[in-house]
């Protein structure tokens, strides 16, 4: 992520999912964010590495990445640096979503 931009400005292909969920990302940065105030425990945000996800892996397998980045951003859950990763592993498949909760649970542990 470049310092001067608020969301992922690498490459990605421009395919309808990932453009469609970027757009959904932008628009809840857009509206609801002052709202919710700025109180997530990570970085980048949550709506920035949701964007990120999806604009790297798509709208299926990114979308469950932002899901369960925000999951883990309440009370008592995780904090610090949580970066998206730039490739996934083979385990990491569209049918078990499930096990994308793992990513940051991986990540953190490579890193710590």
């Amino acid at each position: 992520m470049k310092s001067g931009t608020r969301n992922y400005s690498g490459p990605w292909r421009r395919t309808p999912g990932r453009v469609f969920g970027t757009a959904l990302v932008r628009l809840y940065q857009l509206t609801l964010s002052g709202f919710v105030g700025n109180s997530c425990r990570h970085f980048p945000t949550c709506s920035e590495y949701a964007y990120e996800a999806v604009a790297r892996h798509g709208l299926w397998a990114g979308g469950w990445m932002g899901l369960f980045r925000f999951a883990r951003c309440g009370p008592g859950g995780t904090h610090g640096v949580d970066l998206v990763p730039e490739r996934l592993e083979h385990r990491y498949v569209w049918y078990a979503p499930w096990r994308y909760w793992w990513i940051a649970a991986r990540s953190r542990t490579a890193t710590d």
